[in-house]
């Protein structure tokens, strides 16, 4: 009696939460019982997990920025490199990841340097295609700093490839997006691409 009280409480509290019962509902259109053991609290474990991992949508980079420009009349390139970044690919819900560097010419300002991996997460926890997180990372931080240009270029491995379709392990994407400076001047592309070793 007291497993299926259990039970009726897991079910109602999953009724409160729209995303956890479609994840039930899924489970169950695959064949399994959400309700044996290993899978009993497994719904509200996925909606908790998809949330965090899109919870970019719910920031915004001025926030997160959150006034951390600063003047200095610093103009030489700053470059961080080997940033951790994990997404998911918007057309099979699996993830890639991999590393981001980026780098940018201060005009007369500079960005705390913590706020760089913050600008590359709010884009990478969405549903993503690398094209267009590499875009809009260069976007948003050449938007809140201002400099002569920014660069960024992303290494990663894509499950979508590895589990499933082609199935290639050993393959990973390149992309890269720049602007400004980085764009027109090929020393100043050069000097960055010999910093993160891929001169």
């Amino acid at each position: 009696m007291a497993q299926r009280t259990s039970l009726f409480e897991e079910r109602e509290s999953l009724s409160g939460d729209p995303l956890a019962a479609q994840v039930r509902a899924m489970i169950e259109e695959l064949g399994e019982d959400p309700a044996r053991e290993g899978l009993r609290r497994t719904p509200e474990r996925v909606a908790d997990s998809m949330r965090f991992l899109l919870s970019g949508y719910a920031q915004d980079v001025a926030k997160v920025v959150n006034g951390a420009v600063f003047a200095e009349p610093y103009e030489e390139m700053v470059v961080v490199k080997d940033i951790e970044v994990y997404s998911l690919c918007e057309h099979h819900l699996l993830p890639f990841y991999g590393k981001a560097h980026v780098a940018y010419l201060p005009h007369g300002r500079v960005v705390g340097l913590s706020k760089i991996p913050r600008i590359v997460d709010v884009f990478a926890r969405r549903l993503q295609v690398q094209e267009r997180l590499t875009r809009q990372i260069a976007d948003a931080l050449h938007q809140a700093v201002e400099p002569y240009g920014v660069a960024v270029v992303i290494e990663a491995v894509h499950l979508c490839m590895m589990m499933r379709g082609i199935q290639k392990q050993n393959s990973s994407a390149v992309t890269s997006a720049l602007t400004g400076a980085f764009e027109t001047d090929e020393k100043c592309r050069s000097e960055f691409l010999g910093l993160i070793g891929r001169a």
